[in-house]
């Protein structure tokens, strides 16, 4: 054999070798590496972000690919299996479930949060207060006036959400409605950063959107990911956000009581503000794969501390103190 001959042999060894290593060290998806997707409902986007930076930073070999968009498309992910997480604002059904069984996937469920419904309108409107009643006739356009509502000028009433299909909109439609349609007064605004817009540029606008939007943990999306896990990965209890400044948000009225309420974490905890839903956390990964240690991230005390931080309300976290504000 010549020298060439000779070379290319043993470069061809040192590749089968090197190859041989690779497959060796190669690591699959565990609880804290590889990559997984979750499909979360994009009224919680800006919570969830907060929970996969903080993954990601705790553990540099995990990937999580979140994608946001309408409950319903969601659910259809998860039902396709296109991904094993979903986060929604609430649980799956019998028939759901059982159409999971047939594809011989398991799916759990955990309840993650308490979410309130915020109601905020342009700070030049005198309206401060609404009783659940009221909020009703303006979602169905029998009442199309502020004058209607309290001695105004400002005109007629404009009810703006973040999307036509949000879960928002089925949630006020359901509970305050009965399911009847909204009236020709409700916009959609394509996006929660429109609603905020509208409300601040026109005196009439009155806003619908999750609690978490609306409150001083907003600042947190300035965090760098490593300022943020600072401040979430020790022993130490973590503080509730308040509400923001740069709008107003109302008080509402319970069905019976002569006080309303706003939207604070201490009135989400003890039932008092009326309107609030559930957050649920669906995923049909098994307990060792990514997806499976994502699921107990958030369901666990550090992800629970970073659902406190942004406004609403965990559903279990240890050494969570809920202090009433004024």
């Amino acid at each position: 054999m010549n020298n060439k001959g000779a070379i290319l042999l043993a470069m061809a060894a040192l590749l089968m070798s090197l190859c041989g290593c690779l497959r060796y060290e190669k690591k699959g998806d565990t609880h804290t590496t590889g990559t997984t997707t979750i499909f979360c409902d994009n009224t919680f986007e800006n919570i969830m972000r907060q929970e996969v930076d903080v993954f990601e930073y705790q553990y540099p070999e995990a990937h999580i690919l979140a994608r946001y968009g309408t409950q319903s498309e969601a659910l259809d992910s998860l039902l396709s299996l296109n991904t094993r997480t979903i986060i929604i604002a609430r649980d799956l059904t019998d028939r759901e479930r059982q159409i999971i069984k047939n594809k011989r996937r398991n799916v759990r469920s955990s309840k993650i949060a308490v979410d309130a419904v915020a109601l905020i309108v342009n700070p030049e409107n005198p309206v401060g207060k609404l009783t659940l009643s009221e909020l009703a006739d303006i979602l169905s356009g029998r009442v199309r006036d502020w004058n209607d509502i309290w001695p105004t000028d400002i005109g007629e009433i404009s009810v703006v959400f973040d999307h036509q299909a949000s879960s928002l909109v089925g949630y006020m439609r359901d509970s305050l409605l009965n399911g009847e349609p909204l009236g020709p007064n409700v916009y959609a605004q394509g996006t929660v950063q429109g609603v905020f817009k509208a409300v601040k540029e026109h005196k009439n606008a009155i806003g619908v959107l999750g609690v978490s939007w609306i409150t001083t943990d907003m600042a947190s999306a300035d965090l760098t990911s490593k300022e943020l896990a600072e401040q979430v990965l020790n022993e130490a209890p973590v503080e509730g956000a308040t509400l923001t400044q740069d709008v107003k948000v109302l008080s509402i009225y319970p069905r019976e009581g002569a006080r309303a309420y706003k939207p604070y974490q201490q009135n989400i905890f003890d039932g008092t503000y009326p309107l609030f839903r559930q957050i649920y956390m669906h995923t049909t990964g098994a307990s060792g794969s990514l997806a499976g240690g994502f699921y107990s991230f958030v369901t666990g005390n550090t992800g629970q501390k970073i659902i406190m931080k942004t406004g609403i309300l965990p559903a279990r976290a240890s050494r969570i103190q809920v202090v009433e504000l004024q």
